[in-house]
């Protein structure tokens, strides 16, 4: 048997639209502009540096990059191989940028014969969109639109589609090895792709109420849909057991603090657990977005798809005119009008059923309850400590990155240093003004009575101590700190000393 020429087609416009993404950089290529040496200009090569720079920024989240900004990058990418100086370099930068989004203000597009359709098709693509503007220099930036991103990802020979799970591999493969620099990268990177996941979960949200005129097309949409859902939930199971592993590995560098690199280690781990689950958080609200997408959306479109059904079906003409307008024979009136009349009901009782199945109760008359099982009090009361057990630990780790060698700090100082690295949600919960209560009511503690005993409330957080000193101290002070319009508390200072003789 030869190959089936439908499957050969399928998909065809999808496929010429990846690969006219990278006109643009052909494009490029084919200009002849020289440098002052009278040397062909590679502007492939800096048109591909100039989606990287663009790549790199969305990284770390510098929204303000502009043709000067690429122009300085340019610049001090080229340490003399281009013989060019900073003007030239600008001129470049415009001619790349033009060419990514044209001065026209319409898409790149291109026009091809689709061999699935058997007619002229254009697709269009946009490889750079703007983004802010500063009207005082008046000075436009730009970020990376999704076929930017898509063609990013083509240079590395994978799909789209599965970035985020092949991100999730690759930072996997990192904490193995103890690359901490470079997870932390990666995770950035995996931020994006789930911001690429949800424009096109609101794209597809639109394509799906808009669209739908058909059961075929509907049964394309709810494949997609189906897709993205199955493959959002295998990535929130791979983040679930990253972040298990990542706070397994951070327990285990937290007990064995011996010098500075290995104090920077946990610091790194540290930052890896949150903006690991800050993107995991994202990423879950995600998939409860394609749940809702899958339930709600696909049955208001199939509801609207038979509506618009009964609306072209017209009854008087369909039906009425056709039995009154020729007289038909009583059968084929029947056959005609049977679709539209309730079917026959008909109730009866056989004196058999006496003798069916009968229900025999127990003669205890004893209820028997379908509630869940509730665990008992004592169970009820560990469980509470474990749990605040794991607030204060955080609240610990926070507190020895804010200390770094010190051996005091103030809630004031550690305060600011919360609100300075984005750790707001700290402030907002009773648990950590708790902390610092039960600190000052226990000082001084020994920290090697918490050592070992895994069900005292403070043990976990006092653990982490027990390379900087033997006792804690807190000690009030003058001042009372308005943390936030809810809590004001006493300030303290916080002092690690050594155990003296006699205590």
């Amino acid at each position: 048997m030869g190959a089936n020429i439908n499957s050969i087609t399928e998909n065809y416009r999808e496929r010429i639209q990846r690969l006219a993404l990278f006109d643009t950089l052909y494009k490029l290529e084919n200009k002849n502009t020289k440098d002052n040496s009278n040397n062909p200009i590679d502007f492939f090569g800096l048109g591909l540096l100039t989606l990287l720079f663009f790549f790199e920024n969305m990284l770390i989240r510098n929204k303000k990059t502009g043709v000067r900004e690429l122009a300085q990058f340019l610049f001090d990418m080229n340490k003399g191989e281009i013989d060019l100086d900073y003007v030239g370099f600008e001129k470049v930068a415009r001619t790349i940028v033009e060419a990514f989004r044209p001065p026209t203000g319409k898409r790149n597009a291109k026009t091809f014969y689709n061999w699935e359709t058997r007619q002229m098709e254009s697709v269009q693509y946009s490889i750079l969109k703007t983004d802010k503007a500063d009207l005082i220099t008046n000075t436009q930036y730009y970020i990376l639109d999704e076929q930017g991103l898509e063609l990013i990802f083509a240079t590395k020979e994978y799909f789209n589609e599965f970035q985020l799970s092949i991100n999730q591999l690759v930072l996997r493969k990192q904490l193995e090895k103890g690359e901490f620099s470079s997870a932390l990268r990666q995770i950035d990177e995996m931020r994006l792709d789930v911001q690429n996941l949800q424009d096109r979960m609101i794209r597809i949200k639109h394509e799906v109420t808009r669209n739908i005129v058909s059961n075929e097309t509907y049964e394309r949409y709810k494949n997609i849909i189906e897709d993205v859902n199955m493959r959002l939930q295998r990535e929130n199971e791979e983040f679930d057991e990253l972040q298990a592993f990542v706070k397994e590995t951070k327990e285990k560098i937290g007990n064995e603090l011996l010098d500075d690199k290995d104090r920077k280690t946990y610091e790194l781990i540290v930052e890896i657990d949150r903006e690991l689950d800050e993107v995991h958080y994202e990423h879950r609200l995600l998939l409860k977005d394609s749940i809702v997408l899958k339930t709600t959306a696909l049955q208001s479109a199939q509801e609207a798809l038979y509506y618009i059904g009964i609306d072209s079906f017209n009854f008087n003409q369909e039906i009425t005119s056709r039995l009154f307008a020729s007289p038909l024979p009583l059968n084929a009136a029947r056959r005609l009008i049977e679709p539209f009349l309730y079917l026959e009901r008909f109730k009866a009782w056989s004196p058999i059923t006496v003798f069916s199945e009968q229900r025999i109760e127990s003669g205890d008359k004893q209820e028997n309850s379908k509630d869940f099982l509730g665990i008992s009090e004592d169970e009820e009361i560990k469980l509470e400590i474990s749990i605040q057990g794991e607030n204060y630990k955080k609240i610990a780790e926070l507190l020895l990155i804010a200390m770094k060698e010190n051996k005091e700090i103030t809630l004031k100082e550690f305060v600011g240093f919360i609100k300075e690295n984005g750790q707001q949600r700290y402030l907002d919960h009773r648990t950590f003004y708790d902390f610092w209560i039960l600190l000052h009511q226990k000082s001084p503690i020994a920290i090697e009575e918490y050592e070992k005993d895994e069900e005292l409330l403070l043990s976990k957080a006092l653990r982490l101590f027990i390379n900087r000193g033997s006792i804690i101290c807190v000690e009030e002070t003058e001042d009372i700190l308005k943390v936030t319009d809810r809590f004001t508390i006493k300030n303290m200072r916080l002092r690690l000393e050594a155990k003296q003789n006699g205590l």
